[in-house]
């Protein structure tokens, strides 16, 4: 008992050293971020700059490395996202995740030191250079996962857990459909369901991303740029008798058929509603906005209880205060990322000056994985 307290005593003794020799960091002169004013296209998109905050009790002051884009992000340039109005308003500065080094801490904060390489997750604000946050928020950087990399994986690899492990539960051997299979959530979900013994059929929207949903542990991967309208039937081929689980965030496009899909027992996850949103141009099409509106499915309790199928859907921008959900899920992440079991999406970088690209990017649904900020 004596050994185990004198080994106690010496490792605090060593952290609080760690802390105390690199507590001195000097802070950025100014910090440069982007900040939306009023909702609108790419234009809206400011650099600004301002000077650093400090960390208040809690919280972790860090220096961002990389930034990861979201199409989240673009609802929230374009007014739409509505926990960025609930919880923020105007003017807000966009942005769920970043990684980095911590550069100062607050009072109260004995698991993390100056220095630390580190990933984070923010209820907004992450299109930044230097980031206070809950330290509670911050985790350690994956080992062996460069922080372009890193920055990637929180948002998406956060909402494919939950999905998958908090609310469609999949059973070895579950026959699964994700759509969107090569982007961020969906390559995360399509390797999760992989990790659980599922069969998984991607779908994925040009023939330059079959390769990365292959890649990725798809067992069939369906391009819709080949199948066109035959998507439902090239579906049925290859689960005749319907799907365990459908991932669906197009929205009004494939919802109602992503539900005819769902066998008995089986379940449709919905986390987003892409397809309402225009892939060029920057602004809401306020017209097809209100139709597909008009189109989105209202799911009747009496149908569902009489077909024996579910439907789930969640926002984790709501769920931001469930801390006991997330960091055990982060932990086990951390882990498989470590350990060769899943991979960071590939990225696309870059420089944050350069953010009305990504979000033209992102916006047109050609791209692969994760898009990528650096200050």
């Amino acid at each position: 008992m004596v050994a185990t307290a004198t080994n106690d005593n010496a490792k605090k003794t060593a952290k609080s050293a760690k802390r105390a020799a690199t507590g001195a960091k000097t802070a950025p002169a100014e910090v440069r971020k982007v900040l939306i004013r009023r909702g609108g296209s790419y234009d809206k998109l400011e650099q600004v700059s301002e000077p650093p905050k400090a960390p208040a009790a809690g919280q972790v002051a860090i220096d961002v490395r990389a930034i990861g884009v979201n199409y989240a992000d673009v609802m929230v340039r374009m007014g739409l996202y509505s926990s960025a109005k609930e919880f923020i308003g105007w003017p807000i500065t966009p942005g769920f995740e970043v990684s980095g080094v911590v550069s100062a801490i607050g009072d109260g904060v004995d698991d993390l030191a100056v220095g630390d390489e580190v990933i984070a997750v923010t209820l907004f604000g992450g299109y930044t250079s230097h980031l206070v946050v809950d330290a509670q928020y911050v985790f350690p950087k994956p080992k062996g996962v460069s922080f372009e990399a890193a920055a990637g994986v929180p948002a998406v690899m956060l909402t494919a857990w939950y999905a998958v492990h908090e609310l469609a539960h999949p059973r070895p051997g579950a026959a699964v459909l994700v759509h969107s299979a090569a982007g961020g959530v969906g390559g995360s979900l399509v390797q999760i369901l992989k990790r659980a013994g599922c069969k998984v059929v991607g779908v994925v929207g040009g023939s330059h991303k079959v390769e990365t949903a292959r890649a990725l542990g798809a067992d069939v991967v369906i391009d819709k740029s080949k199948v066109g309208k035959g998507l439902w039937r090239e579906a049925e081929r290859h689960a005749p008798d319907g799907y365990d689980v459908i991932f669906d965030a197009n929205g009004v496009a494939t919802l109602k058929d992503s539900y005819a899909h769902v066998r008995k027992a089986g379940k449709l996850v919905v986390y987003g509603f892409h397809t309402m949103i225009p892939k060029e141009g920057g602004r809401p099409n306020w017209v097809k906005l209100a139709a597909d509106f008009l189109r989105t499915p209202r799911f009747s309790p009496l149908e569902m209880t009489q077909s024996s199928k579910s439907v789930l859907a969640f926002n984790l921008s709501y769920l931001f205060d469930r801390t006991e959900l997330f960091r055990p899920a982060v932990a086990e992440l951390t882990g498989w990322l470590e350990d060769g079991t899943l991979q960071a999406p590939p990225t696309t970088v870059y420089p944050l000056a350069d953010v009305a690209r990504a979000h033209r990017d992102i916006e047109s649904g050609k791209t692969v994985g994760k898009l990528i900020l650096v200050p």
